[in-house]
């Protein structure tokens, strides 16, 4: 299994180089998040042996269960939904979350924060399709709400997270990457606080999303394999 971990994740780096050269960008401005929900943790010691060192969680109570066998220098990112009640359990695990999706959410994390001494990474995630089946911050919320998120003071807002819904035409998952830029560049504007993050991209559009400015692509079955659902 490592193996073809390790060279799925050399082909992916290729890649993503690759992207960036045709976006005119340096490859360190680009982080690759290695998913491992629902791999186990041999298949992250695959990766870190080939030497990656950041992955990605989606379900608290298996990252509890994973991260504790692993070795610690690893920097662990949460990219799935966060119920409220989880809060606590994951602020010692994870130091960048992905998908606050909400400002009770935001408000939560805060406050748990401020109690248990930490100062997570956040990315506000928006729904810029305004599609009814996801959670997020529609643009209108999110230029409604940002200065009372921008005051919580134990959350480094880092920058927009979002995941586009699944188009035929790659043209069309460009343009909300793109929104979702234009988006952060208006928040920038309008309050001088510097969001310089964007986690876009999955395994299937993170080239389209690096053309598109994205600092964060979230790549998991194209190192693992397919997922054991």
């Amino acid at each position: 299994m490592s193996e073809s971990i390790e060279s799925n994740l050399e082909a992916i780096n290729q890649r993503v180089a690759a992207a960036c050269a045709k976006a005119g960008r340096s490859t360190d401005d680009v982080q690759l998040i290695a998913v491992s929900k629902k791999f186990p943790a041999d298949a992250v010691r695959g990766a870190y042996e080939a030497g990656h060192r950041v992955f990605g969680e989606s379900r608290v109570q298996e990252a509890i269960e994973k991260v504790p066998t692993l070795p610690g220098d690893i920097d662990w990112h949460f990219i799935g939904r966060l119920q409220k009640n989880k809060v606590r359990k994951a602020l010692p695990l994870f130091s960048t979350f992905h998908s606050v999706d909400s400002l009770s959410l935001a408000q939560a994390i805060d406050r748990i924060a401020r109690e248990e001494g930490y100062f997570p990474r956040v990315f506000l995630q928006t729904n810029i399709a305004d599609e009814s089946s996801k959670t997020g911050f529609s643009r209108a919320e999110l230029m409604e709400q940002i200065d009372t998120l921008l005051e919580l003071e134990r959350l480094q807002i880092v920058g927009l997270m979002t995941i586009p819904p699944p188009r035929q035409d790659p043209e069309g998952t460009r343009r909300d990457f793109a929104a979702v830029r234009e988006l952060r560049d208006e928040i920038v504007a309008a309050t001088g606080v510097p969001l310089p993050e964007l986690s876009m991209g999955m395994s299937g559009d993170f080239e389209l999303a690096i053309e598109e400015g994205s600092t964060c692509v979230r790549v998991g079955s194209a190192i693992f394999g397919q997922r054991a659902y």
